[in-house]
């Protein structure tokens, strides 16, 4: 099975990018199952109902991940409740709107579990991402388990990479905007990478306008951030699968 991962999608160059090379990537890459980060696609900070419905119904994209903006959008707390398809982070406290994994049939037969976890390290309050992620595959059985882990530390996520060998397909970092080269398949058989990077502007700072950004480093009152508009990059990971496991994974960049 080949699973194609997009990193952070930031704003409308990052929706541009996703609309204009995932559908040729899907039939290029022979690839059977998409997930997509979509926590910034909205003006840079979280994701709107009309870009995660149109996502899902016109562009190829199986399964939305969030991270810690999934709420960031008046009102997006509805399509959470009854689309099992955009996620936010299971370890969100009990009673947050929607779910944190879902597992769903691919036209092969197969079926795959999608976890989406939030790091706790630099990252707003939440539940032990660890033992989320025990609980879910302690109840949960399905052919293919992916997990998206959201995270600010790199060392938090390398430590789930390790924490979910042998256990999962694969543990793909997103959340810093930074790609990584650290693409491997571990010991266990589960593909790992600590941050895929971002689909988005590289010529600001993680996609935001370098000037916005530099003013929080210069000034005691940062200026309002935007997102940037050049040197636009789409950034993913293909998972190739045998089984259970992963058995190759490799990084793919398409550019506008």
């Amino acid at each position: 099975m080949r699973i194609l991962v997009l990193g952070d999608v930031v704003g409308e160059p990052g929706r541009r990018l996703v609309e204009t090379h995932l559908p040729t990537l899907r039939r290029e890459l022979k690839v059977d199952f998409v997930i997509v980060n979509g926590e910034n696609a909205a003006h840079g900070h979280g994701i709107s109902a009309r870009i995660a419905e149109s996502w899902l119904a016109e562009f190829g994209v199986d399964v939305i991940t969030t991270g810690n903006h999934a709420f960031d959008v008046k009102d997006i707390a509805t399509l959470f409740q009854k689309e099992s398809r955009l996620l936010r982070p299971a370890n969100y406290p009990p009673g947050t709107p929607g779910s944190g994994y879902v597992k769903l049939h691919t036209a092969t037969g197969q079926e795959v579990l999608v976890i989406n976890l939030l790091g706790r390290v630099h990252m707003p309050p939440c539940d032990d991402p660890f033992r989320t992620a025990d609980a879910i595959l302690a109840k949960e059985r399905a052919d293919l388990v992916v997990v998206d882990m959201h995270a600010e530390a790199t060392s938090e996520a390398q430590a789930m990479g390790w924490h979910l060998d042998g256990r999962t397909a694969a543990v793909l970092g997103s959340h810093t905007h930074v790609p990584t080269l650290d693409t491997k398949v571990l010991p266990g058989g589960t593909a790992y990478v600590t941050d895929i990077g971002m689909v988005g502007p590289y010529e600001g700072v993680i996609g935001m306008k370098k000037e916005a950004s530099l003013s929080r480093f210069l000034k005691v009152k940062g200026d309002k951030f935007e997102v940037a508009e050049g040197d636009l990059q789409l950034h993913a990971v293909l998972v190739a699968t045998e089984g259970r496991k992963a058995v190759s994974i490799e990084r793919v960049i398409r550019t506008l």
